[in-house]
């Protein structure tokens, strides 16, 4: 057993009372020693809210917490895990706002989803970018450190028009406090109100990426229950992990007796959403793995538009298997031979041959074009160090002759 860490930051509103927190991640218990990338880190701190600590006992019996999320976070599916109640999708202001995005945005509100905006500094860009979404927005966070001052009480004024509340966040002075306040900010967050606090909670061992991508598997075949249920049963850091996060998470009268229950109550998309979240936040340790599963999507998206309609579902699942090597650094053949996929799949991934092989180059055909054109782009920049390790890792002999 070792500990796992989050902070939680409190949210007042205008008579001092606790509106809510913000979950922030952390690493150790004095802070961050490296931040990774924003889904891993969100995907941390949601594995750690739902499954290594009882929700009431960090946010209180009727606590809500704001979480962070950018455009991965939003169109993976993890939001699918969280109680509409509890929880703020908080838009990081970095988000690329593209239709995927939009179309979540939509989703989420219309499910009843209170949607926040972090970081609005209230420069022309920031309002431009957002104006499309804020219909469908709640909470407007103002950095009150980076707003342009002349704008920011016009701004704020107009915000109000349309029904959104405004947070004065980066408050760090009592004179600022009363300055917000009499200016007619709704919540209030900084360190002069509340400094984070971390979170420490005891973590169990974690299962294997192996473990985790059979459970994948048979889910999504439709394996039988109790199939499902002997294969978790076989590991009892999952059983408690998977127990933990129904207890804490589930809004069930029943009490909770069996991994059966748990994956009758929890729904097969919920279990493999939870599963993928585990996936995303504790196996991979591949610092570029937020970039690696965003080609992989792509990439099985687009074999997927291109498969017959009975083989989508596989082709999707042979674009994304094709990635996994890279996510994990470790040979593909090592991850297949564990989990015996489906034939076709398997000969794609493992032989880069079958069915799916035309679509599988065609896509690949297009990364390749558009990193090319980036690298060309960018060449200038890049230090030749890292060339000659790319050159010699891809077994390319340099002429020094020729330099």
């Amino acid at each position: 057993m070792n500990r796992v860490y989050l902070a939680k930051q409190k949210i007042f509103n205008r008579q001092g009372k606790l509106f809510a927190y913000e979950l922030l991640f952390r690493d150790h218990a004095y802070g961050i020693k490296e931040f990774p990338t924003n889904i891993r880190a969100t995907s941390q701190v949601l594995l750690n809210t739902l499954t290594n600590i009882k929700i009431n006992e960090l946010l209180g019996d009727n606590g809500v917490a704001f979480i962070n999320m950018d455009e991965n976070a939003l169109i993976s599916g993890i939001i699918d895990l969280l109680d509409k109640d509890r929880f703020v999708i908080e838009i990081l202001e970095t988000t690329d706002l593209n239709d995927k995005v939009l179309a979540k945005i939509k989703q989420y509100h219309k499910r009843g989803f209170k949607i926040a905006i972090d970081d609005f500094d209230c420069s022309v860009e920031m309002i431009k970018k957002f104006t499309p979404i804020l219909k469908y927005i709640h909470i407007i966070k103002i950095d009150v450190l980076a707003a342009e001052q002349e704008n920011l009480k016009k701004v704020m004024g107009k915000i109000k028009q349309l029904g959104i509340k405004v947070l004065a966040e980066k408050v760090e002075t009592e004179e600022e406090y009363k300055s917000y306040l009499a200016m007619g900010f709704d919540l209030f967050q900084g360190y002069h109100l509340h400094k984070p606090e971390v979170v420490e909670m005891d973590r169990f061992k974690d299962a294997t990426q192996m473990i985790i991508l059979t459970l994948i598997k048979l889910v999504k075949n439709d394996g039988q229950t109790s199939e499902i249920e002997s294969f978790i049963k076989q590991r009892a850091d999952l059983s408690y992990k998977l127990v933990k996060f129904i207890n804490n998470h589930g809004k069930f009268e029943t009490r909770v007796e069996s991994i059966t229950q748990i994956i009758t109550l929890l729904g097969r998309d919920k279990l493999l959403r939870w599963l993928l979240l585990y996936l995303y936040a504790e196996v991979s340790e591949n610092p570029i793995s937020e970039t690696i599963m965003s080609i992989a999507v792509r990439r099985a998206e687009r074999m997927e538009e291109e498969a017959h309609h009975s083989d989508k579902d596989k082709a999707y699942l042979a674009g994304m298997f094709t990635m996994l090597g890279a996510l994990f650094e470790t040979d593909i053949k090592n991850v297949m031979k564990d989990i015996k996929m489906d034939k076709d799949i398997t000969d794609l991934v493992v032989a880069k041959k079958g069915k799916f092989l035309s679509s599988f180059k065609k896509a690949e055909h297009s990364e390749r074009e558009y990193l090319k054109s980036l690298l060309c782009n960018s060449f200038d920049k890049i230090d030749i160090t890292l060339i000659l390790y790319a050159l010699e890792l891809s077994n390319i002999r340099i002429d020094e002759n020729r330099l």
